[in-house]
């Protein structure tokens, strides 16, 4: 069970089924959203347009979700109906049977064993006013995805045809690349003239030899592999033995380097322009350590998790605490900083002005501020002084 909230955007939720989200829309007004996970879904605004209700299966109307802006349903799936910006699709049967139209488009499909679709070209009008060419394309498939032909990019400065006879032979044509395929996945030959790189693939992923301006690979996999462009490099030594990687775009300058996966991982981030720098230290299942851009650090002794799944907040926040028997925190902000063993066996709290010590869970305390120092055995106070202002 989760609560979070930004602002007035809010969502509470028990076990991703039953859930009640808000916030504000883009006219200003605030929707009201509540799931019952898969089988009901509701939301509520003062924009009657917004509102939408759906009782799966049996009918309902859905916005901005299920990965479509627009969904409606009669008994699903026998019928449904999908609409994304221009493109209307009426399924019966979902997946086998649709019929899909929209500005210059048109086509249908029985599901898997044929299927056509066409579109003009056509233009379209931005948000500032700007109208650009939208390409056109055909597409068919016989036996899908054994037959399949592909025209796509019509109008463009690249259009690229797709003619497949799978799993044979997969061949794509454009000005900028073009890439044919042997016994899918295994034979591949890649001539990018865009990026500038030819790769020979033989058989993918085992072998694998780029040479070229925009990449350069070798690799023969698990023995090794080099990889670099002008912004990444990956490299790998008997893997999963030994892996690097390497980012270089703009301003930030990305490396990590792993052993046996989890076993040990450095990753580094460096802002090159102000010299900030992010590290994220693992050794599995014995410890994680994070420095982030501010310079504030965080220790924690036993992370059989966290490796495998970093920055996971969540993870942090409900679980760690189970298995870290010692953890270390540090703000440079505010100069605090925080020692825990044992779940609190022992704790020490300090900041500029002040310092908490605490053994046996709370059994015995010691506090130090600006106004004083206290001492407390089982909650009691045993010693008190306070500081007299000169």
């Amino acid at each position: 069970m989760t609560y979070e909230r930004y602002g007035r955007e809010y969502r509470w939720q028990f076990a991703q089924l039953l859930s009640f989200a808000g916030g504000q829309a883009a006219d200003g007004s605030l929707a009201k959203r509540f799931t019952l996970y898969p089988l009901y879904f509701q939301q509520r605004s003062p924009d009657a347009a917004e509102n939408y209700t759906a009782v799966v299966p049996f009918y309902g109307h859905i916005k901005n979700r299920l990965l479509f802006p627009d969904v409606y349903f009669i008994l699903f799936p026998v019928y449904s109906e999908t609409r994304r910006q221009d493109v209307v699709t009426d399924n019966y049967f979902y997946p086998i049977v649709h019929v899909r139209h929209g500005d210059g488009l048109h086509g249908w499909q029985v599901w898997p064993f044929v299927g056509r679709e066409h579109k003009d070209i056509t233009t379209r009008t931005n948000g500032f006013g700007d109208t650009f060419m939208v390409p056109g394309h055909d597409k068919s498939f016989f036996i899908w995805p054994v037959h399949l032909r592909e025209h796509t990019g019509i109008g463009s400065e690249n259009p690229e045809t797709l003619t497949a006879e799978f799993p044979f032979y997969i061949a794509t044509r454009s000005p900028q690349r073009d890439a044919t395929t042997v016994l899918w996945p295994l034979f591949n030959w890649i001539d990018d003239r865009g990026k500038k790189y030819r790769e020979w693939q033989m058989p993918w992923p085992l072998v694998i030899f780029a040479r070229g301006e925009g990449k350069t690979t070798s690799r023969i996999f698990p023995i090794f592999s080099q990889s670099h462009n002008a912004e990444r490099e990956a490299d790998f030594y008997l893997w999963p033995v030994y892996e690097y990687h390497r980012l270089h775009a703009g301003v930030l300058d990305q490396q990590r380097t792993q052993i046996l996966i989890y076993i040990y991982s450095d990753k580094r981030e460096k802002n090159t322009q102000t010299g900030a720098e992010k590290r994220r230290l693992d050794m599995w299942p014995f410890f994680t350590w994070h420095h982030d851009f501010n310079g504030n650090e965080r220790l924690q002794v036993f992370a059989p998790i966290e490796p495998a799944v970093p920055d996971n907040r969540g993870i942090e926040r409900n679980w760690s605490p189970l298995w870290s028997v010692w953890r270390a925190e540090k703000n440079v902000k505010t100069g605090a900083s925080s020692q825990s063993l044992l779940w609190n066996l022992y704790r020490h709290e300090a900041a500029p002005a002040r310092k908490k010590i605490s053994l046996l869970f709370g059994l015995f305390q010691y506090q130090c501020d600006a106004e004083g120092s206290r001492t407390r055995c089982f909650y009691f106070t045993v010693s008190q002084t306070r500081h007299v202002a000169k």
